[in-house]
């Protein structure tokens, strides 16, 4: 009996969602930070969610590709079906920056690279900006 516990206690650990997973995407092929200081979502990262994301994950959407909203900051702070995709300050663990420059797993890139609406990668420049934007705190 104390074993049948064990399995159904530890098998559902499995169920919970998983926050902050740190992916296998290689770190390496980021681009380096952006040199602007102050970069906060609202005034620089909003913008480039509107341009290329709302689409599948703005305030239009009845259901959001992944229940993952960009439209606003605690949303894009509380993340998705997987939990938050983006960890003030740590870049290992905000999976979104890996998704927008299109490292690690090319099932999770972002945009996806066949996507209906045609929308492009986003430019190292702005995936420069997004990873200043979380190594200042996410702001």
């Amino acid at each position: 009996m104390k074993n049948v516990f064990l399995v159904l206690f530890f098998g559902s650990l499995a169920l919970l969602p998983v926050s902050a997973e740190v992916t296998d995407a290689d770190l390496s092929k980021l681009p380096p930070a952006a040199d602007k200081k102050g970069v906060t979502y609202e005034k620089d990262i909003r913008p480039i969610f509107e341009k290329s994301c709302f689409k599948c994950h703005g305030p239009e959407i009845e259901k959001p590709k992944g229940k993952l909203r960009l439209d606003t900051l605690p949303l894009v702070l509380k993340g998705g079906d997987n939990g938050p995709n983006v960890v003030a300050g740590d870049i290992k663990k905000s999976n979104l920056l890996h998704q927008v420059a299109q490292i690690g797993s090319e099932d999770e890139w972002m945009p996806p690279p066949d996507n209906k609406a045609k929308i492009p990668p986003l430019t190292k420049e702005q995936v420069a900006l997004i990873r200043a934007w979380i190594e200042q705190g996410a702001k």
